[in-house]
């Protein structure tokens, strides 16, 4: 799609249902492929929204690095060129992020948010350092071998072969530029000053054996935001999503028990 200077890859399920659809924004350099299993895992009534930010998956790099700010206004033109005046959003690990800025920037538009595996930025529990390493080098993303070594840190089972297949397959080698865009824009960005200000519905999920995020980030979400429900489970940072079938009942209660109190 085209979003005013921007070509966007966007994928959009459609829904059998008639209610809110629901915009997925996804981590850092990984096509919107790697949430495949996590959609399959969704109530078919709900349409789900996927995009792959710029010089990540199949849209193409930008010349100049953004901010989560323009980031946002950009979710803002996608919407509107889809005719959704209204959404739930869910923001998974770097797209947590994205979530959290929209919900402030934009949030008459957005009814219900889900955070997952996601943290305040800047000022955040870092996870351990060998995970951080990795995520710091844009060079692990060129090729499958090196993909598939990311997995085995992301996934907290050693040796789970079916996550570090579908880390692997959904991937994609970026443009350089498109994983620096995305790590720039959270590396001075931090929600901390303006977490109580986020009003809306609020489930936070954070996975108790996670590297890259440790749980205290989605406590300390959760203690922040005033609307918000904690849930820690079982597994890693890829595990939430690749076995996606535990968040996939959590994400279709939450929003269904959102529907019955509206």
């Amino acid at each position: 799609m085209k979003i005013g200077d921007l070509e966007l890859n966007v994928d959009v399920r459609p829904g059998t249902g008639s209610g809110r659809p629901l915009l997925v924004c996804n981590g850092i350099g990984a096509s919107l492929r790697i949430l495949d299993p996590l959609v399959d895992a969704l109530d078919p009534g709900l349409e789900v929204i996927r995009f792959d930010p710029p010089g990540v998956g199949d849209s193409p790099a930008v010349p100049f690095p953004y901010g989560l700010p323009q980031m946002a206004a950009i979710v803002d033109e996608l919407l509107d060129e889809l005719g959704h005046d209204e959404i739930d959003l869910m923001g998974y690990s770097w797209g947590g992020a994205l979530a959290q800025q929209f919900a402030l920037q934009r949030g008459s538009r957005c009814r219900n948010l889900i955070l997952v595996s996601t943290s305040t930025g800047a000022w955040s529990v870092p996870g351990t350092p060998h995970a951080f390493r990795e995520m710091l080098i844009p060079r692990e993303l060129a090729d499958a071998a090196d993909a598939a070594v990311i997995a085995e840190f992301i996934s907290a089972k050693p040796g789970a072969e079916q996550q570090r297949s579908a880390f692997t397959a959904a991937h994609q080698p970026a443009d350089v530029r498109g994983w620096l865009y995305q790590l720039s824009a959270v590396m001075w960005w931090t929600s901390l000053p303006f977490l109580p200000l986020i009003r809306q519905r609020t489930l936070v999920v954070g996975g108790v054996d996670d590297p890259i995020v440790p749980p205290a980030n989605a406590m300390i979400l959760a203690g922040l935001i005033p609307n918000s429900t904690l849930a820690l489970v079982p597994g890693g940072h890829l595990e939430i999503v690749t076995s996606a079938s535990d968040l996939g009942s959590r994400i279709n209660d939450f929003l269904a028990d959102g529907r019955r109190a509206a």
